[in-house]
């Protein structure tokens, strides 16, 4: 029960009137429901509500959030109902707990699927209630926490995908200590040599690193207070996850990243805000192209600060943000610093601008029901840094880094991006590529006779953007499927002297037969080459299949038309909508190995192409074309896939490299190394493996090497 007072405590010390006694109830309840329950690690199960109320109780939430927190597992773990929770707790207690809440019971094909409509029912429920999001990013990092006690593959799926969703949401949500703590977790799982790797570097110099750190707040404080700027002065060093990226990005070991350290000026005004920037570019020398004003332009989650970096004492750079304490607060639990109260009542969603992202989250996603295409543009939106330009009225734009004109014209309106043929930017004409830079004038020049192409889903970066590119294009390729299907359907009829017209009626019945909704949708399927026009055929005029009927068994639809040439054990290692015998080729785009999630498409005349589930390449084919395929978990065939390895140009370093890859019992099939101007190589090695298993056994005995900036799997296809 300590923990349970400790967070009424807390709850009291924000929320003077809180109903203590509900939070109290919700907790009885929930020790009463999950009784005999144990977690992975023994304890009892209660013990994580109360952790993640605990969290939740952190970010100063209000009483139902914390009892949402307290209930989140009631309905999914144990017996109880959310009829029951809104009888005892009240409507908006369970109306918290359904948003959180897995559609666990429902049957869905694969785990992308049920992943993908699980976060569309909390992304719904939270453009409700953005308490819906809260209390879950609270359950996952509480989860997150305790991730040690579960088995090595859960660790790395639930780690991958708190890598993907959960921190960039938190991110976008302005919860930074939410976010960072999300981000270190997971790259313990995720990168675990790295880790350890960073984690030992960096303990080595923290005693030297801390003593700096005093030395630039007193010295910092000091600037400060003499030029007559109020302020308090806090150090601190980057995360491991920021560290390891910039380490990634810039390609240089931890001893040669010299802006791990960041100083904090919290002032009382924005005007004083400014006057700090002035003091520390008058004392230090600014780095230039590393400023920043948030100030003037917030970020869509209204995050505010200046942002400069410098050369500071003893020649380190050093990265200085100023803000008001109200900036920090928001900078620091974002949203949940906002919670305001209307007569009891949270403000609409409607109403509050810093949810605008959200709400056009939602409206970009409304069209896409493709499981995996639906994450993918969740995190699209999700992630990374962002470019504010201008319109020519002087309309400010937030896009991802590196959106190119496309994005920009899809951004203003569909009908824009759709006839886009080109772009002024601050007067100049520039070609669709240009990747945007902050502080852009943009100019769209459209033409009635423009539309899209497969080229410009290369180039654009933001999920509105690529959605609308690839609906118009599978539009396209369906109005070809039609006039294909058509054809093929009409011809096979037209030997037995009936044309489409004509047979309507025996088309609804073939359609029907086959497991279709309408005629139309029948002559897409044979367009795509999912059915043959000779089955639609035996479908509709029965008496023929009666006469052709041979005593062999029939071949399914699928082997029929895809039917290999020579007929021989398959040794590609898939099943094809449960049939072994189909012609199989795998995308060299992402190269697919045994254990990846796949999915195959079918190609007229080729079989079925094979792509990894989040291959870019895969996603933009028609899902009309998609088909179930799987592992048949027999085949001892080996498969190629591609391996970067960035490292230090030294001697030796190639032969270590290349013994590791003997280690594992991997043959390098090709290799291509090259050496950068910076003292750096870049390694790409084309090699066989047996599956996923072992290519993640070479990616992690390559990164413990000594030298070794970066491992990553990498497209076989050079284009």
């Amino acid at each position: 029960m300590h923990q349970l007072d400790q967070i009424l405590s807390e709850v009291a010390g924000y929320y003077p009137n809180a109903d203590l006694a509900l939070i109290r109830r919700a907790y009885q309840f929930a020790a009463a429901a999950h009784e005999g329950q144990t977690r992975k690690s023994g304890d009892p199960y209660v013990t994580h509500p109360l952790a993640v109320a605990q969290v939740i109780a952190e970010l100063k939430l209000d009483v139902a959030s914390v009892c949402a927190g307290l209930l989140h597992d009631c309905v999914e773990d144990t017996s109880a109902t959310i009829d029951q929770l809104g009888e005892q707790f009240g409507k908006e207690v369970a109306f918290l707990v359904d948003g959180v809440t897995k559609l666990g019971k429902l049957p869905y094909s694969t785990r992308e699927e049920q992943q993908a409509e699980n976060f569309r029912k909390m992304l719904l429920a939270m453009a409700r209630d953005i308490r819906v999001i809260l209390v879950k990013l609270c359950d996952r990092l509480d989860n997150m926490r305790s991730l040690h006690h579960l088995p090595p593959e859960k660790q790395e799926r639930i780690a991958a995908e708190t890598m993907q969703i959960y921190a960039p949401l938190a991110n976008r949500l302005g919860i930074q200590w939410i976010k960072v703590e999300l981000e270190d977790l997971a790259f313990k799982y995720l990168y675990p040599g790295e880790y350890e790797q960073l984690a030992t570097e960096i303990a080595k110099t923290r005693a030297e690193r801390l003593e700096y750190i005093h030395a630039v707040e007193k010295l910092i404080q000091k600037e400060m207070t003499e030029n007559g700027v109020p302020c308090e002065v806090m150090g601190r060093a980057k995360h491991l996850w920021s560290i390891y990226q910039k380490m990634k990005r810039t390609q240089r070991p931890f001893a040669e990243i010299h802006d791990a350290i960041g100083f904090r000026v919290i002032t009382d005004t924005q005007m004083h805000c400014y006057q700090a920037l002035g003091v520390a570019h008058q004392t230090w020398t600014p780095i230039p192209g590393r400023f920043k004003d948030y100030i003037a332009l917030p970020k869509p989650n209204l995050y505010q600060s200046l942002h400069t970096a410098v050369i500071g004492p003893k020649g380190e750079r050093i990265e200085i943000q100023i803000r008001t304490s109200e900036m920090n607060l928001v900078a620091e639990h974002g949203v949940a610093a906002h919670w305001k109260y209307k007569e009891g009542r949270p403000v609409a969603l409607e109403d509050d601008k810093k949810f605008a992202w959200l709400r056009q989250l939602m409206e970009s996603q409304k069209e896409l029901r493709d499981p995996t295409e639906f994450l993918e543009s969740v995190k699209i939106d999700l992630f990374g840094d962002e470019v504010y330009v201008f319109t020519p009225q002087g309309d400010v734009k937030a896009l991802p880094k590196g959106s190119c004109p496309i994005d920009f014209a899809y951004a203003v309106h569909s009908s824009i991006g759709d006839h886009c043929s080109g772009a002024r930017v601050n007067g100049m004409i520039v070609p669709l590529r240009y990747q945007l830079r902050n502080g852009d004038t943009i100019e769209i020049i459209t033409s009635p006779n423009q539309k899209p192409n497969k080229d410009w889903l290369k180039l654009v970066k933001t999920a509105r953007a690529r959605t609308k590119i690839r609906w118009l294009l599978r539009q396209e390729q369906r109005d070809k499927a039609v006039a294909l299907g058509t054809d093929l359907v009409d011809k096979a009829l037209r030997k037995h002297d009936t044309t489409i017209g004509r047979a309507q009626k025996e088309l609804a019945h073939a359609a029907k037969e086959l497991k279709l909704q309408t005629v139309d949708e029948l002559i897409v399927q044979v367009g795509y080459g999912k059915i043959t026009a000779q089955q639609v055929l035996e479908k509709a005029l029965p008496s023929l299949k009666k006469a052709d009927e041979a005593p062999a068994k029939t071949e399914s639809m699928l082997k029929t038309l895809l039917r290999k040439v020579t007929r021989r054990t398959s040794s590609s290692g898939i099943k094809v909508a449960g049939e072994e015998d189909i012609l199989v080729r795998f995308a060299k785009c992402c190269s697919p190995l045994p254990g990846d999630p796949i999915v195959g498409f079918i190609t007229r005349g080729r079989g079925v192409t094979v792509h990894r589930r989040d291959c870019d390449k895969g996603l933009d084919l028609d899902p009309e074309r998609r088909i179930d395929v799987e592992w048949d978990g027999l085949s001892k065939a080996q498969h190629e896939v591609a391996i970067q390895v960035m490292c230090a140009d030294k001697p030796g370093l190639l032969a270590h490299i290349s013994q590791s890859f003997t280690d594992q019992g991997v043959n390098i099939s090709q290799a291509h190394c090259r050496a950068t101007e910076d003292g750096r190589a870049v390694n790409t090695f084309h090699a066989l493996v047996k599956d996923l298993d072992q290519l993640k056994s070479v990616i992690r005995s390559l990164s413990r090497i000594k030298g070794v900036f970066s491992v990553d799997r990498v497209s076989a296809d050079p284009s």
